[in-house]
């Protein structure tokens, strides 16, 4: 058995490499091949348990996630890579990075096919692990000439502003949440907030969002504008009708109703739907996680070390 650190798994796979795998793991038509139950989710004494496991008949692949979610101790993950025949555990690997990487990776994916060409200014809320990711992986996509973070108010960003300068090279504008919203053509919300951080009356035509941290039915990290005036798209509808508050909060409500998302990845990669119409249109992406994402990663981490 193989047992996989965090820096591991980061000095096996380039964020490009992880991007390509996963635009052809959703182009792919694998909902007959596939099995993946929705997220299960358990409240624990002083924490959020979720398991997600992922068999992929065409890849010949398997695999589980387990994080624990805590206000405490943060995010903790670990994936077990499993013998598709056997069921046998063949590899254990840290998946804190393997976890930023593959959802910052999955937002690349559709900021590439949603976002405008000519997006130049990246807008991120956050400055945790999902910030940096984002940060990092989506200029593998467009050319962004200019970034802008808001963090919560209750910490300094100098030091995160300072870290992306050393390691990334980019200077990074600290905003309020007006201007990061009103003035990024991509937007990237990697937050733990419950409650909207923005006004969607702020967002200017043409912006696209990716909304990464909002993950139970009852937190939400956009309002109800901001989802009425976007063309909505989800990484799979059922994990994102059972889990995203920032949809089900505006559905529950009649601001809109299911047929809202007019789309899921698979669809937009595969070039079933199209997510932009128009140089106008306001697009969002909403990804609450879903396990193919983890079992193509993995994989590709494996494959990369053997």
């Amino acid at each position: 058995m193989h047992f996989l650190s965090d820096d591991q798994v980061r000095q096996s796979v380039e964020p490009g490499e992880i991007i390509e795998a996963l635009r052809k793991g959703f182009a792919r038509d694998f909902r007959a091949t596939l099995r993946m139950p929705v997220r299960t989710q358990i409240e624990l004494a002083g924490s959020i348990l979720l398991l997600m496991p992922c068999f992929d008949q065409e890849l010949q692949a398997a695999g589980v996630k387990i994080v624990s979610v805590s206000a405490k101790a943060g995010i903790s993950a670990t994936y077990a890579f499993l013998d598709a025949e056997t069921g046998k555990v063949q590899a254990i690997l840290d998946a804190n990075y393997l976890t930023d990487l593959r959802t910052a990776a999955t937002s690349a994916v559709a900021t590439d096919f949603l976002a405008r060409w000519e997006a130049k200014s990246l807008g991120v809320f956050g400055n945790g692990r999902q910030a940096v990711a984002h940060l990092t992986v989506l200029r593998h996509v467009r050319d962004f000439r200019r970034f802008l973070v808001c963090g919560s108010g209750r910490t300094d960003l100098g030091a995160f502003v300072s870290r992306m300068k050393t390691e990334q090279g980019i200077e990074i504008e600290v905003v309020d949440a007006e201007r990061c919203a009103s003035e990024s053509d991509v937007i990237c919300t990697c937050t733990t907030s419950n409650e909207p951080l923005f006004k969607g009356e702020w967002l200017r035509p043409g912006t696209h969002l990716n909304l990464v941290g909002a993950f139970q039915p009852h937190t939400r990290e956009v309002d109800d504008e901001t989802v009425k005036r976007a063309r909505v798209v989800v990484d799979t509808f059922e994990g994102a009708l059972a889990e995203a508050g920032d949809l089900l909060i505006p559905i529950n409500k009649g601001v809109v109703d299911a047929g809202h998302v007019i789309a899921d990845l698979h669809q937009i990669a595969g070039g079933e739907k199209i997510g932009r119409t128009s140089e106008e249109d306001i697009t969002l992406f909403k990804s609450v996680g879903c396990a193919l994402e983890d079992l193509i990663t993995a994989k590709l981490v494996l494959e990369k070390r053997s």
